[in-house]
């Protein structure tokens, strides 16, 4: 089984924190209060730990900063638009090196080949795959080609950063990760979104307990697998869905009920509409927004009401929870021409397959093997519910 964690902190992947409770009695006043949940907000990692925005696999020790020198030459598998979007955040990774493209066709290869630099063209992609001088791939086909694709790297030594969705269904992620751990090398789910220093601050303040037990997710997007991953982010990858509804074919929505208590509401407006794009992770003593757009967030917005406040239920706009912000703004200023929205943060993610795979990971912690499965058994059976 791949390990999300290091052998000494095994014993607490994936589980539902407790949440910590702040010291405001029912004599002090609504500042103070206010004053304890901000304090703590910004105290909550010590001067000893990293701060809460630091990388999941830095955080937890499992690897250094400094493996983003690590070397490792990239085959790029597909030559469409999230290729070349993929590529020009790659070159910024120390130690990452383009060395080979592959298409179908010879031409679209050279082609791609030529406009970003790319020293090897193939027109075929198990030949790319099979090249002693590449030692990890990135397949950015379509879905339904993903599998295929993943599995001639893996079969060849091949690290794969395979696009999201994994593979069309769970049952074929399973048989992508059972391939991986059998030839021992790193397969990750290309979920972008949880690379983000804003999504590792939050996932940091849920584990903490600062917003309490977590009770809803709200989150939307035209792409539902984007959606689907604020769940396993919200509630664990261990949660069992107990009841997913679903419908709507253009556009839609689903709901996933994890025990009496805990609920996943999850939209997918069509495509042309006007979206929201926001991500809210709500707990018994506060809330977690992520700021637009919510699969690639570069803020969050923390709410967290002093214990003798107004209850929810009475809440209006004239007692509104204090909130803080933080922001994280993409590194650097990198102009990607005809790229969507915060598409540099591909950065991130890079950087963290550099450091795991030098540290011996066969999958990065903040998208790991059970929330990737988690995701797609979802995703699985919201499509079936929607479409039949």
């Amino acid at each position: 089984m791949i390990p999300c964690f290091a052998p000494s902190l095994r014993s607490n992947c994936n589980r539902t924190p407790r949440p910590r409770q702040l010291a405001c009695t029912p004599q002090s006043s609504r500042m103070s209060c206010i004053h304890k949940q901000q304090r703590f907000l910004q105290t909550a990692m010590t001067d000893s730990n990293p701060a809460p925005s630091t990388p999941l696999d830095v955080r937890l020790g499992l690897t250094s900063a400094g493996d983003v020198q690590h070397k490792l030459r990239w085959g790029i598998l597909g030559t469409g638009r999230i290729s070349a979007q993929w590529v020009l955040s790659l070159r910024e990774v120390p130690g990452a090196e383009i060395v080979a493209v592959a298409a179908r066709e010879e031409e679209r290869a050279r082609t791609f080949a030529d406009t970003y630099d790319i020293p090897d063209a193939y027109g075929s992609y198990e030949a790319m795959c099979a090249s002693p001088d590449v030692d990890i791939i990135y397949v950015g086909t379509i879905t339904r080609l993903h599998k295929e694709h993943s599995l001639l790297a893996i079969d060849a030594g091949k690290h794969v950063l395979c696009e999201k969705p994994l593979a069309g269904t769970g049952a074929d992620a399973r048989e992508m990760y059972t391939a991986a751990e059998a030839k021992g090398v790193l397969l990750q789910d290309a979920m972008w979104t949880r690379f983000f220093p804003a999504v590792e601050h939050a996932r940091a303040l849920i584990e903490s307990g600062a917003i309490g037990e977590v009770v809803l997710t709200q989150s939307d997007f035209f792409d539902p697998v984007y959606a689907i991953q604020a769940a396993p982010l919200a509630f664990g990858a261990d949660a069992k869905p107990t009841k997913v509804t679903a419908s709507g074919k253009r556009g839609g929505a689903a709901i996933v009920e994890y025990g009496e208590e805990q609920t996943a509401v999850l939209t997918f407006p069509p495509f042309l509409s006007e979206l929201t794009e926001v991500t809210e992770i709500i707990g018994t003593k506060g809330r977690i927004t992520l700021q637009q757009p919510g699969h690639c967030p570069t803020g969050i917005t923390v709410r967290i009401p002093p214990e003798n406040g107004v209850p929810s239920r009475y809440r209006t706009q004239n007692a509104p929870a204090p909130a803080q912000h933080f922001e994280y703004p993409l590194p650097g200023h990198v102009s990607i021409p005809g790229a969507f929205p915060n598409q540099h943060g591909f950065l991130y993610q890079a950087e963290a397959v550099h450091r795991c795979i030098a540290a011996g990971l066969t999958v990065c912690p903040q998208y790991n093997k059970k929330e990737s499965l988690h995701v797609m058994d979802l995703l699985t059976e919201i499509t079936q519910a929607r479409y039949g």
